[in-house]
């Protein structure tokens, strides 16, 4: 496969300094720092400062970074008053990257769809942004050559209060105890005590997983629901062992109980290649029918989602087991159809 080339990431550029015009690009710093070093003009870093139209401390810095992070055996010599290369330097250090490496950095650009409108939208566009400008001028592939390629879309995109959201978020990272306001579905909305320890976005729907400390116990809460989240001051010692895959693991979203159910759905042949064509569940088996169909097996810990996923194929599924499941159904369709009367 044809390598491509990017240089190192460099350090994170420092707030221009007043009566200074804007400084060079911190990977063009260095850049142009090597080329004086191997030049043998014995610079000090207050020259390399003028030269460069930056402040002495980021020169040390750029300096520091090529020394401690690029390996470079850059070193001042206190004799000729200026940095030098103790060893052979044949180039500025690259990084190599793929042809399929750098399309996946293309695709996560519009990727980000699904987070527009989010807090994370601009620091993860600014992120990558920041890795287009590194590529060198040689690499023809461009962001934007994709804009008509490739596209990620949602049939429904969920009504999120964005600054809630980054409130659960930060007092998930600080260990920040909070008060919510929060309703259930058609109820008032009541007081809850709780240690927020994750927030997860599933199946592009975003959810809060905290302690309750009137549960004691973990549990979900959707954001759309919490009418108000304050801090009460108190921080709280981050679990060492709340797993948030293994507390998802038997279920079918985000509902996860202590039951074991074997759900068994029999699919028809006009939408079994959809069944076939997705991984539903960690747990899944399928088995081939000989009409055409297909059936799949899952091991679940709640029936709630599994349900509305079983309605949603209509008469093109049928539930195996279990018998609580099937019975749930039927009651449903009956109730369905006689909305249809």
């Amino acid at each position: 496969m044809k390598k491509l080339t990017k240089p190192a990431q460099p350090p994170r550029e420092e707030r221009k300094l007043p009566g200074l015009p804007q400084s060079r690009p911190p990977l063009e710093r260095m850049m142009r720092i090597h080329a004086l070093v191997s030049s043998g003009r014995h610079l000090n870093a207050h020259r390399l400062a003028e030269d460069l139209e930056v402040s002495r401390k980021t020169v040390l810095r750029d300096v520091e970074f090529m020394r401690d992070r690029l390996s470079l055996p850059i070193e001042y010599d206190p004799v000729r008053g200026g940095y030098h290369y103790t060893g052979k330097v044949e180039a500025f250090p690259t990084l190599q990257i793929t042809e399929g490496e750098l399309f996946a950095l293309l695709v996560a650009e519009k990727a980000l769809q699904q987070y527009r409108g989010t807090p994370y939208e601009k620091p993860l566009l600014a992120a990558l942004r920041k890795l287009e400008r590194t590529l060198p001028d040689t690499v023809s592939l461009n962001f934007s050559d994709w804009e008509q390629s490739i596209s990620f879309r949602t049939s429904a995109t969920p009504v999120q209060d964005l600054p809630l959201i980054d409130t659960l978020a930060r007092a998930a990272a600080s260990c920040s105890e909070l008060r919510l306001l929060y309703r259930k579905p058609n109820g008032q909305p009541e007081e809850r005590i709780v240690h927020p320890y994750h927030v997860a976005n599933v199946n592009g729907d975003w959810y809060l997983f905290a302690f309750d400390q009137l549960r004691k116990a973990v549990r979900t809460f959707a954001p759309a629901r919490i009418t108000k989240a304050t801090a009460t001051g108190k921080s709280f010692p981050r679990p060492t062992d709340f797993n948030l895959d293994q507390l998802l693991r038997d279920s079918f979203g985000i509902h996860s109980t202590h039951g074991e159910f074997d759900v068994v759905v029999r699919f028809a042949a006009d939408v079994a290649d959809y069944i076939r064509e997705k991984r539903w569940h960690p747990s899944q088996q399928l088995r081939e029918l000989p009409e055409g169909g297909v059936e799949i097996q899952l091991r679940l810990g709640s029936l709630i989602e599994v349900k509305r996923w079983i309605l949603g194929w209509g008469a093109s599924a049928r539930v195996l087991s279990p018998d609580s499941l099937r019975a749930d159904i039927q009651t449903t369709a009956k109730a369905l159809a006689k909305n249809y009367e």
